[in-house]
């Protein structure tokens, strides 16, 4: 258990993630230190550190003290940058969290499982089918083994696409809630008929909490509560233009158009390999969570209504 006063060190504490998860462990009276290249006072953060987590010397600095470490980090989306920055930034946490017998939670996604024929769950081989996948595939088997040797504890906590307030990089907050904030069509991608899970993120942050703070938890891969029964893309646009009181209105995006698209906007044509989540059911089962501490996850009805509400 997590005592009050206990050293919690967010690496990467600037997104919408970290941003909830600072609420969480605040509310439990720990002690929260917020690491980032830039990062800005909050109110509640005991300590703020600027650190580049791809030197070494920065990263052991960053987490000297720590009990627990949450390792939230996201990068610019370019698979050269990852291929270069993920690999020693996940070698980089580990050996500053054994140096400071800290315990490591890594927040991950699901791009190492690739294309898969039904539910994900934690027991779904690696099998990733894109070059992101790939490292993602890497880093979190290099983690894997650290947790399998032994002498270190470590969680890997799992997460579908995530959307929630203020979660500016969530796919469905930028091609959906941003899009009918400002009165313009909503935008889906390949297939808007396909079930699709979305996780919220207070969701997230506070199954990052209960994790740490569950010794049973440890040394272990989770994915986190995530509502079953997703709806489709038309349906999620349909909630959402209804909580901002519009009629809904939505275009799918083909193939062809986001490859033409990426020939200007290299975020669209780095997400290009990744539309195999999208033209079948992604769906992201987070049942072992459920069993384990008894929470549901939140309806995306409610999740929806408080994101708009935030956007409101």
């Amino acid at each position: 258990m997590q005592m009050p006063g206990t050293m919690s060190t967010i690496l990467g504490a600037g997104g919408a993630i970290g941003v909830e998860l600072l609420k969480k462990l605040r509310g439990q009276g720990q002690r929260i230190r917020l690491v980032g290249r830039n990062p800005r006072p909050v109110p509640g953060a005991a300590e703020v550190v600027a650190a580049d987590l791809s030197q070494l010397d920065r990263t052991i600095a960053a987490v000297s003290g720590s009990e627990i470490v949450y390792l939230l980090v996201g990068l610019p989306y370019n698979v050269r940058v990852w291929r270069d920055l993920w690999p020693r930034i996940m070698g980089n946490t580990i050996e500053a969290c054994r140096r400071a017998k800290a315990a490591l939670v890594f927040f991950d996604n699901v791009y190492m499982y690739g294309r898969v024929d039904g539910p994900m769950t934690e027991e779904t081989p690696f099998n990733p089918c894109s070059k992101k996948g790939e490292i993602r595939a890497k880093i979190a088997a290099a983690l894997l083994r650290e947790m399998k040797a032994g002498d270190f504890r470590a969680i890997i906590a799992r997460s579908a696409d995530f959307y929630g307030p203020n979660a500016k990089t969530g796919v469905a907050n930028i091609l959906v809630f941003d899009k009918v904030a400002k009165a313009a069509p909503a935008l889906w991608l390949v297939n808007d008929s396909m079930p699709h899970s979305f996780t919220f993120t207070p969701d997230a942050a506070k199954g990052l909490v209960m994790l740490a703070g569950e010794d049973s938890a440890w040394n272990q891969t989770w994915h986190l509560p995530t509502r079953a029964n997703p709806l489709t893309g038309k349906a999620f646009v349909d909630l959402v233009a209804g909580e901002f009181g519009v009629r809904a209105k939505h275009r799918v995006l083909s193939r062809p158009i986001i490859k033409i698209a990426g020939l200007f906007d290299s975020n669209v044509r780095e997400s290009y390999e990744m539309l195999y989540q999208n033209d079948s059911a992604y769906l992201f089962d987070s049942s072992k969570f459920t069993r384990a501490f008894g929470l549901e996850a939140t309806s995306y009805s409610e999740g929806i209504k408080r994101t708009v509400a935030a956007y409101k």
